[in-house]
């Protein structure tokens, strides 16, 4: 599948380098153009109109999220390229979208193209950068969350979300209303992601502190919904300090 694309990173090194990877290890990525910042990237988006962006986060005149914001009109996956950063990596992460640390590992970069491509194959409705835009604009828990489930995705609101629980290589999300949601991923990479309030109690629990209805002293919490949880020695000193 051929995938029309641009290149936005302030350096032309970088720049270069990404060109050859992708025309070496990617060569169903046509690149229309490039662009050193948000004054050359916006109009080149806009007259491309790519179906990927590869966007490096940091830039001069602003970031990769100024140049979403500008462009969110324009409908493109986009693969962010960037260093290390915490904040960046988990608002990324819950918006599920496509990113490469630097320097770029060739392996990642072939992994991060060919989702991609799936993605426009299946012709996937919802916006990973509208949601993205629309976490960064929120407080933590009201955030939203996008799920990859056998289907393709649902996009939730993380204050929905009353418990988390294992189950395997899969993790159940009960959520307020009652559904349930079976998302492949463990638990781990949850307790990572999301923040206060939602918080471990169990090595297969996490639940939203919002939803507990008591707390008992031989170490069980019983929900909003009925539901007991049993709060582990390990993590009982630090769930009782919330409250």
């Amino acid at each position: 599948m051929r995938i029309t694309a641009i290149i936005v990173d302030d350096e032309h090194t970088a720049r270069k380098v990404l060109l050859n990877y992708l025309n070496k290890y990617c060569p169903q990525v046509e690149i229309l153009g490039e662009a050193a910042n948000i004054r050359e990237a916006v109009p080149l988006i806009e007259k491309a109109q790519p179906q990927l962006v590869f966007l490096d986060v940091e830039m001069p005149y602003g970031n990769a999220f100024d140049v979403l914001e500008a462009t969110k009109h324009c409908q493109f996956e986009t693969i962010f390229i960037t260093a290390f950063s915490e904040y960046s990596l988990k608002a990324l992460n819950l918006s599920a979208s496509y990113y490469i640390l630097k320097p770029i590992d060739i392996q990642e970069l072939i992994t991060a193209v060919a989702k991609v491509a799936e993605t426009l194959e299946q012709k996937q409705a919802f916006s990973r950068n509208q949601v993205l835009l629309e976490n960064l604009k929120q407080k933590p828990d009201k955030q939203q969350i996008i799920l990859p489930t056998v289907q393709g995705f649902d996009v939730v609101k993380i204050d929905d979300i009353v418990r988390l629980q294992a189950d395997g290589n899969f993790t159940h999300l009960f959520m307020k209303d009652g559904s349930r949601k079976m998302v492949c991923r463990f638990l781990k990479y949850f307790d990572e992601l999301l923040d206060f309030p939602l918080v471990r109690v169990h090595r297969s629990h996490i639940i939203n502190t919002v939803y507990v209805a008591s707390y008992h002293r031989n170490g069980e919490i019983v929900l909003n919904d009925g539901t007991e949880i049993e709060v582990s020695s390990t993590y009982k000193e630090a769930f009782l300090k919330l409250f």
